[in-house]
C-alpha cells in the first residue's frame, strides 16, 4: 500500500476547520487592511438598557391602555415589535405574532426585523462620521469618490438630503435588466448607472425627490472611503460599539440567520427575493427594537456623532413647499411653528412596514417593526403618542416610508 504524507492528510483537515471559521455566521473580516483609513472604532459604552418604573398608578394606566389598543391592533393583523421609551428609559416593549409562522417562532428580543428605509439614519449617520473625522467632505462633489460618476454636478450632501434629482433604481433598472428575480450589488447597479446615464429627474440641488438611489450610492462612498465593505464596516463602526448585537447588514448570498424574521405578505405569503433586495444603503439592515433603541439613546449621548454634526443632520433642507414636513440628511422631520420637531423616519420593503418617531425635546421614543405587511402601522405613532401625553397628536404624524 502506497503511504501518503502526513502534510496529505493534515492539509485537508486544516481546509475543513478553515472553511467551517468562514461559515455565513462567522465575524465579517475586510478584505484587506486600509491604508488610507486609520480610524479606531469607539469602545462600547452601552450597558443594559434602563427600564421605567412601571409600579406607579401613571404608569400602570398607561400600559393598560397601551395593552388594550395593541391587542385590538394584533387582532387586526398587526404582527411586529414595540418598544417606547421616555426618558432614556424603556416604558413599553411588546411583541405580538410570529418571526416565522411557518415553523410557529414567536417575535421576541432577538428577532432582527428588515428596517427597509430607516436604514438610511445609519448610512448618513456613517457619513457625517467619515465627514466628521475629516475622511470627506459632505459638499465634495460624488466624482472625487466614484469614477465616471455620470452627473458631475450632484454632491453628497445632496444624496443626503434628497436633492440630487437621480432617479430611483427601483423603477429604472429593469429597463435594462430582463432578470427582474435575482439580486443585483450596489456596484451593479452603479455600473448601469455610468452605463446607461438614466436621465436626472430635475436639475441638482433645485427640489427635494425621496429616492433610494441616493443612499445606495452613499454606501459606495462609505465603502471606497474606508477600504471596506459596508457590512463590515458598519459592524465594526456603528452597531458593535452600540452593543447593537442583533442589528446586521442583509447580503441575499449570505442568506439569513435563524434568528431573523420572515418578511410576509397581508395573507402569510412569504415576499421572494428580487432584483433590488442586493442593493444596500437605501436599505436591509435588520434589528430589534432594542438595539433600535441604543440607536436612538447614542444621539443624546454623542457616542457616534457631535452635537454640532447632530444639529447639522437635524436641520431641514427643503422649502420649495409649505408645511412641516422637511427632510435633514438623513432623517424625515417634522417642524412646527412653535418651535417642536419630530424627527423620524419610516420605512417600507416587501411585506415590512416599520416606523420611528424620536420626539427630542422629551426624549420620547417610538419604534415599530413589522414583519407582515400592514400600512396601519404608520398610523400607530399618534395614538401610541397620545395615550402617553394625553393629548392630540395635532392632526397625526407623517405616514410616507
Amino acid at each position: 500500500m502506497r503511504r501518503f504524507p502526513t502534510s496529505y492528510i493534515v492539509f485537508p483537515f486544516l481546509l475543513i476547520i478553515f472553511l467551517a471559521c468562514h461559515s455565513n455566521n462567522a465575524p465579517l473580516t475586510a478584505r484587506t487592511p486600509p491604508k488610507n483609513f486609520q480610524d479606531t472604532p469607539v469602545k462600547n459604552t452601552f450597558g443594559a438598557l434602563e427600564y421605567a418604573d412601571t409600579t406607579t398608578q401613571d404608569a400602570k394606566n398607561i400600559i393598560s391602555k397601551l395593552d388594550a389598543y395593541y391587542q385590538a391592533q394584533s387582532r387586526a393583523g398587526f404582527n411586529g415589535s414595540v418598544l417606547v421609551g421616555y426618558k432614556g428609559k424603556v416604558l413599553y416593549e411588546r411583541y405580538y405574532g410570529y418571526s416565522n409562522r411557518e415553523s410557529k417562532v414567536p417575535l421576541n428580543k432577538t428577532s432582527s426585523t428588515q428596517l427597509a428605509s430607516i436604514s438610511k439614519t445609519f448610512t448618513g449617520a456613517a457619513i457625517l462620521y467619515l465627514n466628521e473625522r475629516k475622511y470627506l467632505k459632505i459638499d465634495d462633489p460624488v466624482t472625487k469618490y466614484i469614477k465616471n460618476f455620470p452627473y458631475p454636478a450632484v454632491t453628497i450632501r445632496m444624496l443626503l438630503n434628497h436633492r440630487s434629482g437621480v432617479p430611483d433604481y427601483t423603477k429604472w433598472v429593469p429597463n435594462y435588466r430582463k432578470d427582474f428575480n435575482t439580486p443585483i450589488s450596489n456596484d451593479e447597479m452603479i455600473q448601469m448607472l455610468i452605463k446607461y446615464k438614466p436621465g436626472l429627474e430635475s436639475r441638482p440641488n433645485t427640489r427635494f425627490k425621496y429616492c433610494n438611489t441616493n443612499f445606495a450610492i452613499l454606501a459606495k462612498v462609505i465603502e471606497e472611503v474606508t477600504e471596506m465593505n459596508y457590512p463590515y464596516f458598519m459592524n465594526q463602526y456603528i452597531f458593535l460599539p452600540l452593543g447593537m448585537n442583533h442589528t446586521f447588514v442583509y447580503e441575499p448570498k449570505k442568506g439569513l440567520p435563524s434568528n431573523a424574521s420572515i418578511s410576509y405578505k397581508y395573507n402569510w405569503r412569504r415576499e421572494p427575493n428580487m432584483f433590488a433586495d442586493g442593493v444596500y444603503g437605501d436599505k436591509n439592515i435588520y434589528s430589534t427594537v432594542e438595539d433600535m433603541y441604543r440607536w436612538d439613546q447614542s444621539f443624546y449621548q454623542n457616542i457616534l456623532l457631535s452635537n454640532e454634526t447632530i444639529e447639522l443632520a437635524y436641520g431641514p433642507c427643503s422649502f420649495e413647499k409649505k408645511g412641516v414636513k422637511n427632510y435633514g440628511l438623513g432623517w424625515r422631520m417634522l417642524c412646527y411653528p412653535n418651535g417642536n420637531k419630530i424627527i423620524y423616519h419610516n420605512g417600507w420593503w416587501h411585506g415590512n412596514n416599520t416606523s420611528f418617531y424620536r420626539f427630542i425635546g422629551d426624549n420620547f421614543t417610538i419604534i415599530i417593526l413589522g414583519n407582515k405587511f400592514n400600512n396601519g402601522i404608520y398610523h400607530q405613532a399618534p395614538m401610541i403618542f397620545s395615550i402617553i401625553k394625553g393629548i392630540s397628536a395635532d392632526n397625526g404624524f407623517d405616514t410616507e416610508g
